[in-house]
């Protein structure tokens, strides 16, 4: 891998992302970065935010190399000893962008759609719309803010052999699930109004490697850290983020591995869309309790897979379910800034779209 940097230093100050390449100034040779490169630490704030124990597995790092790195990292990054000011926070923040979902009500439901810098979750049964409201999204990411997008790339990672995508994606698509079909007819619906940089690149296929197992799907995660490190990405969709933990580890004996698994995953996916200003999409399966819903009369029976470890980590939560006729509910369970409402929306030819448009 070539030790370049991934991203100018222009960049670098607005977006808050520091190349790891910053770090040979203060002491580091440039073996040991590209040594960090091929472990897909490409920034400052993943090399801090990698424990002791992750760098000492790789070859060559002793503890004494180790904490010069650590020690040179934290010189360069002021909040590396993990505190700031709520102003500085909210600068931070300034760079959040809101994504709609491509419904006017879903959108309000959300103060204006799924946000950046963090974890968002629908779950519900199938036929609910989860597949379809992550199509729409990735065609309406790269559109301009002014129409809802956020003028970036999508990430979409693949279980299919045959999976194509990227430019606007990257998948992890563990379902199978993703159709390039759709994005196609998806993106006529507003008339191809793409950002520059993206325009006429939306449907450019790469072939994939198939998602078998939940640990491919982590290393595939890390893999995409030098494509965010660009700060051309701002969506990463992952559908569905439970179905390979299920087939994997199988009855109570093997739970507690599969949540620490399901944990660094989800840890790793946080630490991303923190640092590179990225919304993490992910759709989730449920699993019928009939217990909950024979003891008290109205309770749904149905609870997302994951438990509370992907219950803590997801910001905002949403439940899909099916409504009247063609039309879908989206309820609001878990949001720091929304309240708990419901909006109604339906799928069309165009994706997710509001009620009055069929």
């Amino acid at each position: 891998m070539s030790g370049g940097s991934v991203i100018g230093d222009d960049d670098q100050l607005d977006s808050g992302i520091i190349d790891i390449e910053e770090i040979q100034a203060h002491g580091i040779g440039a073996s040991d970065i590209a040594k960090l490169r091929n472990s897909n630490i490409v920034t400052i704030h993943t090399l801090i935010g990698t424990t002791t124990r992750k760098l000492l597995k790789i070859k060559g790092f002793s503890d004494a190399k180790v904490e010069k790195i650590r020690e040179a990292a934290k010189k360069m990054l002021p909040t590396s000893n993990g505190f700031m000011t709520a102003s500085e926070l909210g600068q931070v923040r300034k760079r959040c962008v809101r994504i709609s979902t491509g419904s006017k009500q879903l959108d309000a439901c959300l103060n204006g759609g799924f946000q950046t810098m963090s974890i968002s979750e629908v779950y519900g049964e199938f036929r609910c719309g989860k597949t379809q409201l992550a199509h729409t999204m990735a065609v309406i990411c790269q559109l301009p803010k002014e129409m809802g997008g956020a003028e970036g790339k999508v990430a979409y990672i693949g279980k299919s052999p045959s999976f194509t995508t990227v430019t606007l994606l990257t998948s992890i698509d563990t379902e199978g699930t993703f159709r390039p079909e759709r994005i196609a007819e998806v993106a006529e619906r507003f008339g191809g109004q793409f950002t520059p940089h993206l325009r006429g690149q939306s449907l450019t296929t790469k072939m994939m490697q198939e998602l078998t197992s939940n640990e491919m799907q982590m290393e595939m995660l890390e893999n995409l850290a030098i494509q965010f490190a660009t700060n051309e990405y701002r969506l990463l969709i992952i559908d569905s983020v439970m179905a390979l933990y299920r087939t994997d580890f199988v009855g109570r004996g093997e739970l507690a591995d599969r949540q620490a698994a399901l944990g660094a995953f989800l840890r790793r996916a946080a630490q991303m869309a923190e640092e590179f200003n990225i919304c993490v999409f992910m759709t989730n399966q449920v699993m019928s309790d009939p217990g909950a819903s024979a003891i008290f009369a109205g309770v749904d029976g149905r609870k997302p897979a994951g438990g509370h470890v992907l219950a803590h980590a997801s910001t905002t939560r949403l439940l899909l379910r099916k409504g009247r006729g063609e039309e879908r509910v989206a309820k609001v369970v878990d949001s720091p800034d929304c309240p708990e409402r419901e909006a109604t929306y339906i799928i069309t030819t165009g994706g997710i779209n509001d009620p009055d448009k069929a």
